[in-house]
C-alpha cells in the first residue's frame, strides 16, 4: 500500500511559493501554506508588510498574539517599540518591508479561552518557512537585512549564529543565492522582557543607528 504524507510532514512550503508574481501574489498564495504543522492551530498566515521598493528588511521571528488576530507583522506591543526605535535611529519605518522567519504564530494554551503563550519556533519549523523568506528577498532586494533576535539569525544565517556576538556590526553574507548585508540586533520583544527596559531599548536603537549608517 503507498500512503501519501501530508505536505506539513514534508516541512517545506516550497511547493506553495508561486514561480511568478509579486508581494500581492506571494501574500495570497502564503494564505494557504501548508509547509509545516504550524498552519493548524494559528488563526491565519501573517506575510510580510511594506513596499517592494523597501531599502531594508526587518526580520523577526514569529507573528505573536495581535499578529496573529490581525494578520499584519508588528503590529503588537513590540512592533511599537520597533517602530519607535527605527525612527529614533533615523530609519524611516516607511522606508522598511518587516516580515518574520516563521509566518504562523507558534502558542501553547493551557485551556480554550485562556491567553495563548508564544512558543519559540523550531529550526526545523523555521526551514520550512525559508522559502517564503527567499522569494521576498528576491522581489524586495533590500539594500539591507536587520535582523531581529536569535531566530531570525540562525533562519538566515545558521544554527551557530549568537545575536550576543554580532550585534550592531555589518555582515556580508550570502544568503538564498544572493549577496547581502546584515545587521544583527536583539528582537524588540527582549526589550519588553529586559530587566532594565531603557538601557535595553537604548542598545537596540545603537544598533539600528548602525544599520542607518549602512544605508548612508
Amino acid at each position: 500500500m503507498v500512503t501519501t504524507r501530508a505536505p506539513e510532514d514534508a516541512y517545506t512550503a516550497q511547493p506553495f511559493v508561486p514561480a511568478r508574481g509579486g508581494l500581492p501574489a506571494l501574500r495570497k498564495a502564503a494564505a494557504g501554506c501548508r509547509g509545516c504543522p504550524l498552519h493548524r492551530d494559528a488563526t491565519q498566515t501573517v506575510f510580510g508588510a511594506g513596499s517592494a521598493d523597501a531599502r531594508v528588511m526587518l526580520v523577526g521571528e514569529q507573528p505573536g498574539d495581535q499578529e496573529d488576530r490581525q494578520g499584519t507583522p508588528f503590529v503588537g506591543p513590540a512592533g511599537h517599540l520597533l517602530e519607535r526605535a527605527l525612527a529614533e535611529a533615523g530609519i524611516d519605518p516607511a522606508d522598511a518591508y518587516v516580515t518574520n522567519a516563521v509566518k504562523h504564530f507558534k502558542f501553547t494554551q493551557a485551556e480554550p479561552r485562556k491567553r495563548r503563550i508564544h512558543k519559540a519556533p523550531t529550526l526545523r519549523e523555521a526551514a520550512a518557512c525559508g522559502p517564503w523568506l527567499a522569494a521576498e528577498l528576491a522581489v524586495v532586494e533590500p539594500e539591507l537585512i536587520v535582523v531581529l533576535g536569535a531566530t531570525a539569525g540562525k533562519a538566515l544565517l545558521g544554527s551557530s549564529f549568537r545575536v550576543t556576538q554580532v550585534r550592531g556590526t555589518v555582515l556580508e553574507e550570502e544568503i538564498h543565492g544572493r549577496p547581502e548585508r546584515l545587521v544583527p540586533t536583539v528582537h524588540p520583544s527582549a526589550v519588553l522582557r529586559a530587566d532594565d527596559r531603557e538601557a535595553a531599548y537604548r542598545g537596540l536603537v545603537a544598533d539600528l543607528k548602525v544599520a542607518a549608517r549602512t544605508l548612508g
